[in-house]
């Protein structure tokens, strides 16, 4: 997320780019116009798969293995919540063109220390519902191999182990679907054609609204922090009690209470240790877990002040109340609308939790 959260910023800024859903979800007689065949030009070979730490639901794969197969490759990681959107494409992709030659390959490089966890990669990926191919890149030696940057990333490669084609972050879903089908009709398979796949993501597969969208991913820890509000800023790996100012600026944020601000996380050290955002989107989701496995901290999430309502996330009830259990990305927001500025609280009532990263949709 790192590298796509650059990407992120500039869209933002520039109010375009791989985050709009316009293709994806525009008119029918968008997604059912004849495709235009296109001159894909030749990226390079498909470096090698070797490195993977372990496969799920696959014997290893190899190019040699894969030499006339149409093979998209595509990077995430699971607490990526862009990644997680592009998720029911990917799915619809497998299921629509398997019988034709494709062959879909996730590779999951993590981010995070704890997603090198396999037991964390197996229930995240069980959870998730993903059962295509899926290379474990603990060590990023696919990543490398690729010289790859972001998180999602996807690459088509031809029958003959060419890369043709690559798109980074999300959106743009017609266009890599056309390629497939280019690619797949270049290996021989003449009914590759036709009307592209039609989906609905769901909880964090949801397409995100960019119309409203005004905040950019925020990491809590040191190493990455931006927009942080404290007196004498973080104080790096040590306690400290912070006092959370009387007013936020859009996308400014703080902590309240005991904390000890370490270099990828901000973690709770007594009952009360709040988290305060000041955010413009739909939804609020936050990367976080116990720092003990087997844990719980209970948890309560406000909006503007009071209980989100109809605008809670996946995570909490409609009185913002939630627990921490695993290390993973929690939804806490879904707001119905309308989208406008508003202060974002999440009050962890026991000590123990470590928060890494917020996201929005």
């Amino acid at each position: 997320m790192s590298a796509h959260r650059a990407l992120l910023a500039a869209l933002i800024a520039s109010g375009s780019g791989v985050l709009i859903e316009s293709f994806a979800q525009g008119a029918p007689d968008m997604q059912q116009r004849a495709p235009v065949a296109a001159q894909l030009p030749v990226e390079g070979e498909l470096p090698s798969l070797g490195g993977a730490t372990l496969w799920l639901h696959s014997q290893p794969l190899t190019r040699e293995a894969l030499r006339g197969k149409v093979v998209l490759v595509q990077f995430g990681t699971y607490t990526c919540t862009y990644w997680r959107r592009t998720l029911p494409y990917i799915r619809a992709w497998a299921e629509r063109y398997a019988g034709q030659g494709l062959v879909v390959l996730v590779v999951h490089t993590p981010e995070f220390e704890f997603e090198r966890d396999l037991d964390n990669v197996r229930r995240a990926v069980k959870e998730i519902g993903l059962d295509l191919p899926i290379a474990v890149d603990s060590d990023r030696a696919i990543w490398r191999a690729f010289k790859n940057e972001y998180w999602p990333a996807l690459y088509a490669v031809d029958a003959q182990g060419r890369v043709r084609y690559h798109h980074l972050g999300e959106g743009d879903y017609e266009r890599s679907e056309r390629v497939i089908q280019q690619l797949l009709a270049e290996a021989g398979h003449a009914g590759a054609g036709g009307p592209l796949v039609a989906v609905e993501g769901r909880g964090l597969e949801a397409p995100v609204d960019s119309a409203d969208l005004s905040s950019p991913e925020t990491y809590l820890g040191y190493g990455r922090a931006e927009r942080f509000v404290a007196r004498g800023g973080a104080r790096r790996d040590e306690q400290h009690r912070y006092a959370a100012p009387a007013r936020l600026g859009l996308n400014e944020w703080a902590l309240e209470g005991e904390w000890a601000v370490r270099e990828h996380a901000a973690a709770a050290g007594e009952p009360g240790g709040r988290i305060l955002y000041r955010f413009h989107a739909r939804d609020v989701n936050l990367i976080m877990g116990p720092a003990r496995r087997g844990t719980s901290v209970p948890f309560r999430v406000l909006i503007d002040g009071r209980p989100p309502g109809p605008a809670h996330g996946l995570d909490v009830d409609d009185q913002g109340r939630g627990s921490v259990t695993e290390q993973r990305t929690y939804q806490l927001i879904r707001q119905p609308g309308p989208i406008v500025d508003r202060t974002f609280e999440i009050e962890f009532l026991d000590p123990g939790v470590e928060a890494f990263d917020f996201t929005f949709g």
